[in-house]
């Protein structure tokens, strides 16, 4: 029976086990070793909603692991509540929290990343830390009367939307962007939309402008130094740029430069035999829901042709990108390559952000 053993409990790691999983029938014995640090799914997708205190119950945001895949015997799945420490490719084993080692025939590395700021719009750790972290933010929220928000990506963008949807009229909201421009990489049209959407709720966009360094002052608040050498006091400080890759585990001749794991045109980890990475831990695509469901979808396809004796076929990286965003809850924009992607359809696609699609990712009934 051949042993693959999956490295994370949030998206990528729990579609591509279930997609493996449902087509065990066809190609014999098989187990999955599921091993995640978390107790419960993060819909992530819907944090910049969800950080908003009184939007989205806990529930709509979390959801057990384990009962998700109880229809399958023991034989087939296990869920291990550990934390990745270590990886030893040559002996084809992985050491976990609690000294324990799981040996593998094959390992599929999707541990995702984290804020840099360790903010609740990425899973912090354990279920029990990202749930604190996303509770404290809410209390804070609600507690601030200025607002800074650094980083002007879709988080960013998206967070300052939400929260100024809500509190837009009796709270002071800033908006940072180091460059030019928000969402930067975005049609102009893009971007200008953007600015358009978040100056109607009432939000204060600094361009060209970087956060330096942050002080907490006697009375709790902090004090930003801005790159222009203006200091600027806030109750609240939020950084939202940057992703760090969950990969302290894996050795250092397996990562790039920012901490991402190389792979090849097959997904494979270079340099390491039987070893596979998707999602924001790999290097080949910039991390987003969407290619994180590409690279599931193909991954555990080819782990099927592995396990039958057929050859495997090369991942298509996206030749453009698709992004679309909200802006509370009456704005959207987004694009698909250089085309624009009309308001209507974005709105309506994303105004429940996805959470009904939590139950059905974490049971397998989406894939």
């Amino acid at each position: 029976m051949k042993h693959i053993v999956i490295l994370g409990g949030s998206y990528a790691g729990i579609s591509t086990a279930h997609r493996i999983l449902k087509q065990a029938a066809k190609i014999g014995p098989l187990k999955i070793t599921l091993v995640s640090p978390n107790t419960h799914f993060y819909w992530s997708m819907a944090s910049p909603r969800g950080v908003v205190p009184g939007q989205l119950a806990d529930e709509k945001l979390f959801q057990p692991i384990a009962a998700g895949f109880s229809k399958y015997p023991a034989r087939q799945f296990e869920f291990i509540l550990a934390k990745a420490e270590s990886l030893d490719v040559e002996a084809k084993t992985v050491g976990i929290s609690g000294g324990e080692t799981l040996d593998y025939d094959y390992l599929i590395l999707a541990t995702g990343s984290h804020t840099k700021g360790d903010t609740p719009f990425k899973g912090l750790g354990t279920t029990e830390e990202t749930r604190d972290a996303l509770h404290n933010f809410q209390s804070e929220v609600t507690k601030s009367k200025t607002i800074v928000i650094a980083g002007a990506g879709v988080t960013g963008v998206e967070a300052a939307g939400e929260l100024a949807f809500e509190y837009g009229r009796e709270k002071d909201l800033i908006l940072i962007a180091s460059g030019p421009t928000i969402l930067e990489g975005s049609p102009t049209s893009i971007s200008k939309y953007a600015l358009k959407a978040l100056a109607n709720l009432n939000v204060d966009v600094k361009l060209d402008t970087k956060v330096m360094g942050s002080v907490q002052l006697p009375d709790g608040r902090k004090e930003l130094t801005l790159s222009s050498g203006d200091k600027l006091t806030t109750d609240m400080y939020v950084p939202t740029f940057g992703l760090v890759p969950n990969s302290s585990y894996i050795p250092t001749s397996y990562l790039n430069a920012n901490g991402s794991v190389m792979v090849d045109e097959f997904l494979r980890v270079k340099g390491a035999k039987d070893v596979w990475a998707i999602g924001d831990v790999s290097d080949i695509e910039l991390p987003q829901f969407i290619t994180c469901d590409r690279q599931s979808t193909h991954l555990a396809k080819n782990m099927i042709s592995i396990l039958s004796n057929k050859p495997l076929l090369p991942y298509k990286v996206a030749a453009s990108r698709f992004m679309g965003l909200q802006i509370g809850k009456k704005a959207a924009t987004g694009h698909f390559g250089t085309f624009k992607v009309p308001t209507f359809i974005i709105i309506k696609a994303r105004k429940t952000l996805f959470v009904e699609n939590m139950g059905p990712t974490v049971n397998g009934t989406l894939f």
